[in-house]
């Protein structure tokens, strides 16, 4: 990660246009690695992404969405096994969906719910009293009962209130199954 910010600094007015598309490429791949799919020592990313990135026209009709999670996914699943200490995966994601459902886990904030949802968290909060380590994550989570898990988050007036009529028109928008392939892995989820 380091190399490609490195090498490929932020174009200026003289840039050619090949020069501009080269920083392009590299801006995705750092995005990729270093936020969406990242690994777990937050600092490589594999140069397969960068054979995605050949056509930009083609690259728009890939489904990154479904990458992020199935890559989100299969790293929840190694960070189970006991001896595991660090999780890969874009967290932020992770992290939003625990803060709606593990109301234990949430950070006490004054603010209101905006959309994108996310965005509550932006502002000041009270991290007290919520363990920072995995271990102790784990732990935190072994000890709740299925009660005090929040299931269905937005079904709070003060959260639907704030998220656009046209997404709950349909309910069918939010369900489907399909395998998420993550090059070495498939996986139906």
């Amino acid at each position: 990660m380091d190399w490609l910010r490195d090498t490929f600094s932020k174009p200026d007015n003289d840039s050619t246009g090949l020069e501009r598309i080269r920083y392009a490429r590299a801006y995705i791949v750092e995005m990729i690695g270093g936020y969406l799919m990242p690994d777990l020592s937050r600092n490589r990313v594999h140069l397969r992404w960068l054979l995605k990135l050949v056509d930009f026209r083609a690259v728009g009709e890939l489904s990154w969405g479904s990458a992020v999670l199935a890559t989100l996914y299969r790293e929840m699943c190694r960070a189970t096994r006991p001896n595991k200490v660090k999780i890969g995966g874009c967290l932020s994601l992770l992290q939003s969906w625990a803060r709606f459902h593990f109301l234990f886990l949430r950070p006490r904030v004054d603010q209101l719910y905006t959309f994108p949802l996310i965005t509550r968290w932006n502002h000041s909060a009270s991290y007290v009293g919520i363990p920072t380590s995995l271990e102790d994550i784990r732990l935190l989570l072994d000890q709740r009962s299925e009660a005090q898990f929040q299931w269905t988050p937005y079904e709070d007036p003060a959260i639907r209130v704030v998220i656009s009529d046209e997404l709950f028109q349909n309910p069918n928008v939010w369900h489907v199954k399909v395998p998420l392939v993550n090059y070495a892995i498939m996986e139906m989820h």
